[in-house]
Protein backbone atom coordinates (compact mmCIF):
# COMPACT_ATOMS: atom_id res chain seq x y z
CA UNK A 1 0.00 0.00 0.00
CA UNK A 2 2.61 1.79 -0.68
CA UNK A 3 2.05 5.66 -2.28
CA UNK A 4 -1.35 5.17 -2.14
CA UNK A 5 -4.05 7.85 -2.07
CA UNK A 6 -7.07 6.82 -0.24
CA UNK A 7 -10.39 7.94 0.89
CA UNK A 8 -11.73 6.57 3.38
CA UNK A 9 -13.68 6.75 7.04
CA UNK A 10 -11.64 6.66 9.54
CA UNK A 11 -11.96 5.93 13.59
CA UNK A 12 -9.33 6.48 16.20
CA UNK A 13 -9.54 3.41 18.61
CA UNK A 14 -7.86 2.67 21.69
CA UNK A 15 -4.89 0.43 21.38
CA UNK A 16 -1.65 -0.58 23.18
CA UNK A 17 1.39 0.27 22.25
CA UNK A 18 2.51 -0.63 18.80
CA UNK A 19 -1.28 -1.80 17.92
CA UNK A 20 -2.80 -0.62 15.09
CA UNK A 21 -4.79 2.62 16.68
CA UNK A 22 -7.08 3.55 13.51
CA UNK A 23 -9.83 1.80 11.69
CA UNK A 24 -10.46 2.73 8.44
CA UNK A 25 -13.88 2.12 7.19
CA UNK A 26 -14.85 1.74 3.04
CA UNK A 27 -11.42 2.62 1.91
CA UNK A 28 -11.06 3.14 -1.80
CA UNK A 29 -7.95 3.18 -4.18
CA UNK A 30 -8.48 6.86 -5.77
CA UNK A 31 -6.28 6.62 -9.45
CA UNK A 32 -6.76 9.03 -12.09
CA UNK A 33 -7.52 7.92 -15.37
CA UNK A 34 -8.18 10.79 -17.25
CA UNK A 35 -6.70 14.25 -16.48
CA UNK A 36 -8.88 15.31 -13.32
CA UNK A 37 -11.16 12.31 -13.36
CA UNK A 38 -10.43 9.78 -11.16
CA UNK A 39 -11.78 6.45 -10.14
CA UNK A 40 -12.32 4.30 -6.59
CA UNK A 41 -11.57 0.96 -6.28
CA UNK A 42 -12.32 -0.83 -2.87
CA UNK A 43 -9.42 -1.34 -0.67
CA UNK A 44 -7.72 -4.83 -1.60
CA UNK A 45 -10.86 -5.97 -3.25
CA UNK A 46 -9.39 -8.81 -5.69
CA UNK A 47 -8.02 -10.82 -2.14
CA UNK A 48 -11.04 -9.78 0.68
CA UNK A 49 -14.83 -8.82 0.84
CA UNK A 50 -13.66 -6.96 4.44
CA UNK A 51 -14.49 -3.14 4.36
CA UNK A 52 -12.58 -2.19 7.61
CA UNK A 53 -8.76 -2.65 8.51
CA UNK A 54 -6.90 -1.56 10.95
CA UNK A 55 -3.50 0.61 10.62
CA UNK A 56 -1.36 2.48 12.97
CA UNK A 57 -1.41 6.14 12.66
CA UNK A 58 2.06 6.45 12.50
CA UNK A 59 1.93 5.19 9.05
CA UNK A 60 -0.53 7.87 7.68
CA UNK A 61 1.68 10.47 6.31
CA UNK A 62 -1.41 12.86 5.30
CA UNK A 63 -5.19 13.48 6.43
CA UNK A 64 -6.87 15.87 3.96
CA UNK A 65 -10.85 16.36 3.12
CA UNK A 66 -11.40 15.29 -0.52
CA UNK A 67 -12.98 17.79 -3.30
CA UNK A 68 -16.67 17.68 -3.57
CA UNK A 69 -17.25 15.75 -6.67
CA UNK A 70 -14.22 13.00 -5.45
CA UNK A 71 -16.56 12.64 -2.00
CA UNK A 72 -19.60 12.29 -3.83
CA UNK A 73 -18.47 9.70 -5.88
CA UNK A 74 -17.26 7.85 -2.67
CA UNK A 75 -20.56 8.50 -0.51
CA UNK A 76 -22.59 6.72 -3.74
CA UNK A 77 -20.13 3.66 -3.61
CA UNK A 78 -20.42 2.89 -0.17
CA UNK A 79 -24.31 3.34 -0.04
Amino acid sequence: MNNQILVSQIEEVGADIGEPDCKLINPHIVTEYKEGEHTLQALLHKVTKQNTFMISSDKILTLADPTPTLLEKYEDLIK
